[in-house]
């Protein structure tokens, strides 16, 4: 029985489960541009081009190898705008009775897709994405028993399981994790490399048209558009970071440097993100680089760690707390979105430099999302819902499996513990530390409380005070409440009536 081979955004590889045992002849394979995709949230304009230039780059490669391709631009007249509608639709057209499509990576897509079911005569067969190196039944069958989800466990187990890093049962280096060694203070470096940029062709300026045409008042910059939006183009990305940046990766990646949005990070969460790359061999030529002693250890563990370890345990939480984790508010944050995280217009230079990056490159590293924009969000009590939706929109890795457990578990500690054992909250020292920021910032990172004082300074304090009753407890926050309990009272009032002024003015 000839079938429809469903093809999403995100799945843009021939290795994918979708197309195993395709009948080039019968079976027709169907990629569409659908409306609802580009605007549930108001994507970043250059995520909207980044995933339609690859989709229509990916067509053009299937037919070279005799697929039978449909394919549905936004702007066809028969569009129905969403998924299943063009299942549907082109089903009929070609007189086929079943759909076979790989489970897509969000809740609300799945649900979607789902609908199809109610069609009496037509079959959904939804496949496992066998990208992943840990399947969401294998992630549940990890977490029984468990009290506690930790990603170091997780993490060790899949190098155990996988053989990475590995020898016999020892982890090479004879240390799992070699994270305190990735935290060097960062310097200006002359000479820093670029990651790879590639020229617009015919196909993507086709398709930036279309972006500008429709989504012009949809967050991010257009003015250059220089991704990878071809698995060959992915892998010369990848290859050019492995050789000209990994090196030091693992030293800097928890740097910030005015002027370098790029710095030693590899920029290549897109294209594993939507299917140009897959991580079994990315992990693969890092482990390779370090045995053929190209690199550090602590660069290839620090970035394996970010593959293997992290990436495929917020996907397995994602869909093991799925649909309740959504609404996770553990704090009861109510705080509005401030404006400025749209326009970068504020007198804090580091959220002003991750800010405008984030606008012009649809891009910031995770010390950027976590210690800068997710630390101030968490400090000023953000609406969790209002986050979420802003870190969907404005970089162009976002998919919410990937986006929601970083954001409600890992940054705003929404979710109660469930994914990091304790907040991710600091005060301007750690951003001193660790940046360059506060050298061009109006405010002091060394005055505490006060107009001049650095905000995340009396905003850490102030959350650490509003939420003791949540907090107090653990045990990795036991040696700073005793410091807030030894504070002088007259200083905490203080830290009390800077913050709710400082977050009444962006509210």
């Amino acid at each position: 029985m000839s079938t429809l081979r469903l093809i999403l955004g995100d799945q843009l590889n021939k290795n994918i489960a979708t197309l195993k045992g395709c009948d080039k002849k019968n079976d027709v394979v169907l990629l569409c541009e659908v409306i609802s995709e580009a605007t549930y949230v108001k994507h970043h304009k250059k995520k909207i081009v980044l995933i339609f230039s690859a989709m229509r780059h990916f067509r053009e490669e299937l037919i070279k190898s005799h697929y039978n391709v449909e394919y549905v631009k936004l702007d066809d007249i028969k569009n129905s705008g969403c998924f299943s509608g063009e299942a549907i639709r082109i089903c009929k057209k070609h007189k086929l009775k079943s759909i076979t499509v790989t489970k897509p990576g969000e809740y609300r897509v799945l649900q979607e897709l789902q609908s199809i079911y109610k069609q009496k005569d037509i079959q959904l067969t939804l496949l496992e994405d066998d990208r992943f190196l840990c399947s969401s039944t294998e992630f549940t069958t990890w977490t029984n028993d468990r009290k506690q989800l930790r990603m170091e466990n997780f993490y060790r187990f899949m190098r155990i399981k996988h053989d990475i890093l590995m020898e016999g049962k020892k982890p090479v280096g004879g240390k799992w994790n070699y994270d305190k060694e990735n935290r060097k203070v960062p310097k200006k470096q002359p000479n820093i490399p670029h990651p790879a940029r590639f020229n617009i062709d015919p196909i993507t300026e086709e398709v930036i048209n279309l972006v500008i045409a429709n989504f012009s008042d949809h967050f991010g910059d257009l003015s250059s558009f220089t991704f990878a939006v071809t698995r060959k183009q992915a892998l010369l990305a990848f290859n050019k970071f492995v050789k000209e940046r990994l090196s030091l990766f693992g030293d800097y990646q928890d740097a910030m440097l005015q002027d370098e949005p790029y710095l030693y990070h590899s920029l290549i969460s897109f294209y594993l993100n939507i299917g140009l790359l897959l991580p079994r061999e990315v992990i693969k030529k890092v482990e390779d680089a370090y045995l053929e002693k190209l690199i550090p250890l602590n660069a290839a563990e620090g970035f394996i760690r970010q593959i293997l370890g992290w990436r495929e345990y917020v996907r397995g939480v994602y869909w093991h707390k799925m649909p309740e984790y959504k609404n996770n508010n553990y704090f009861n944050a109510r705080n509005k979105l401030p404006s400025f995280f749209w326009t970068g217009n504020t007198k804090l230079n580091c959220l002003r430099q991750c800010i405008e990056e984030t606008k012009e490159n649809a891009y910031a590293h995770h010390i950027q999302r976590l210690m800068v924009l997710g630390n101030f969000s968490l400090l000023t009590g953000i609406d969790p819902a209002k986050v979420n939706e802003w870190y969907l929109i404005v970089y162009a890795d976002a998919f919410e499996w990937v986006e929601l457990p970083n954001v409600t578990g890992m940054i705003l500690y929404a979710d109660g513990g469930i994914l990091a054992s304790k907040p991710y909250a600091s005060g301007g020292a750690y951003i001193n530390r660790m940046s360059d920021y506060c050298k061009n910032c109006d405010y002091n990172v060394k005055e505490k409380i006060g107009e001049n004082a650095c905000p995340f300074n009396y905003l850490y304090w102030n959350f650490l005070d509003k939420n003791s009753n949540k907090l107090r407890n653990n045990q990795r926050l036991a040696m700073v409440y005793r410091t807030l309990k030894n504070m002088e009272s007259n200083k905490r009032a203080q830290i009390r009536v800077d913050a709710k002024k400082f977050i009444a003015e962006f509210d």
